[in-house]
């Protein structure tokens, strides 16, 4: 299956085409792309294009990092361009669904929703940390982890794990933690991992969410959503006030 995976929900924003080894030609490449013997990066303004292939999953991705604008097709063509392959061609789409940056968040869904609104493809969502504990892992990390993901207010996302060999397992749902509850976390022995964690911990390794990975991820999963029924990954309660009634000022 060629799946297209995008995730905007941190500050290195990726966009990926992945496939399976079921789509490799008999010289071990995808028949419809080109892809190298040995990883190569390319440099574009702003965008780092990185191929990886051959082997089980053959894979062209695009990573943007500075600045806050999200240059969501521009990525996509990109990755298009680079694996020769065309929008028609791409069977299924996986949008990251944070938490992280909710502009990010929400652009990863609009452009998931539009393009299934625009034709027949398969939608999937992933959260963000099962990419970066996946991502961990395929550089080699091993035993208990904490995914740590900035909430803003003085708050993180957390979520566990444990690596071992080739397996990822969850050992702790994604829950809201103070500053000192992530030290905390530490002092029990877990490796804190996350995107953006520099200047809150600096002793932490920095791990980001990756549209290849997410990529990676979906291969055999069948639990497809409607674009309608994705939302971001939210833990806080939504508030509302009411805005008090309109004064008429005497002039």
């Amino acid at each position: 299956m060629k799946i297209l995976a995008f995730d905007f929900s941190s500050s290195q924003r990726s966009v990926a085409i992945v496939w399976h080894d079921e789509f490799t030609g008999k010289n071990g490449r995808p028949e419809s792309a080109s892809i190298p013997d040995n990883e190569t990066v390319l440099s574009v303004p702003e965008k780092r294009i990185r191929v990886h292939g051959p082997g089980a999953f053959a894979t062209v991705e695009a990573l943007e990092t500075g600045g806050r604008t999200v240059h969501a097709f521009a990525l996509v063509d990109q990755v298009l361009r680079e694996a020769r392959l065309e929008r028609e061609q791409v069977e299924c789409l996986v949008v990251g669904i944070g938490p992280g940056s909710y502009t990010g968040i929400r652009a990863a869904i609009a452009l998931a929703q539009g393009w299934q609104l625009a034709g027949s493809i398969k939608l999937l969502a992933i959260p963000a940390p099962e990419s970066i504990a996946g991502d961990a892992l395929d550089q080699g990390l091993q035993g208990p982890v904490a995914v740590i993901i900035d909430a803003q207010r003085n708050e993180f996302y957390c979520a566990n794990y444990h690596l071992a060999g080739h397996s990822c397992t969850e050992t702790g749902p994604l829950r809201l933690l103070t500053a000192e509850a992530v030290l905390q976390e530490e002092r029990a022995g877990n490796l804190i991992i996350g995107p953006d964690l520099g200047k809150s911990f600096p002793q932490a390794r920095p791990v980001y969410p990756r549209a290849a990975m997410l990529g990676k991820l979906a291969q055999g999963r069948n639990d497809f959503l409607a674009g309608e029924k994705i939302e971001p990954v939210y833990l806080r309660e939504t508030t509302f006030v009411k805005a008090p009634p309109s004064r008429h000022l005497r002039s």
